[in-house]
């Protein structure tokens, strides 16, 4: 998809990521360019435009991208004593390619 940052970057492997957690169907990585102090990014393999449109994929994709964003949050959580689960949606989606970010911390930037 162009302009899919996930699809064109991330998951070709034209960017060098940092991988937290990695299934058949998920890859979890450190953001590229965080904002938050921990900031992790959770995809599909297989492109999903939101998350509230699937695109035609099965709900059972949806199913495992949340167990493992429900892993890994679990994980900061237990390290950092919170953590924030964020998926945007419409205007405020940048790239049209479901994603989640678990994040923990303040933000590094400070908001417009």
């Amino acid at each position: 998809m162009p302009g899919d940052f996930y699809c064109e970057q991330a998951l070709s492997g034209k960017t060098a990521l940092k991988i937290v957690r990695e299934t058949a169907q998920v890859l979890a990585f450190y953001h590229t360019k965080a904002n938050w102090p921990v900031h992790i990014v959770v995809v599909p393999k297989t492109h999903i435009p939101s998350l509230t449109d699937l695109g035609g994929q099965p709900i059972e994709l949806l199913h495992q991208v949340l167990a493992v964003v429900r892993e890994i949050a679990a994980d900061i959580e237990g390290k950092y004593g919170a953590c924030s689960v964020l998926t945007n949606l419409g205007e405020y989606q940048d790239s049209k390619h479901l994603h989640f970010h678990v994040t923990s911390g303040q933000p590094l930037k400070p908001e417009r």
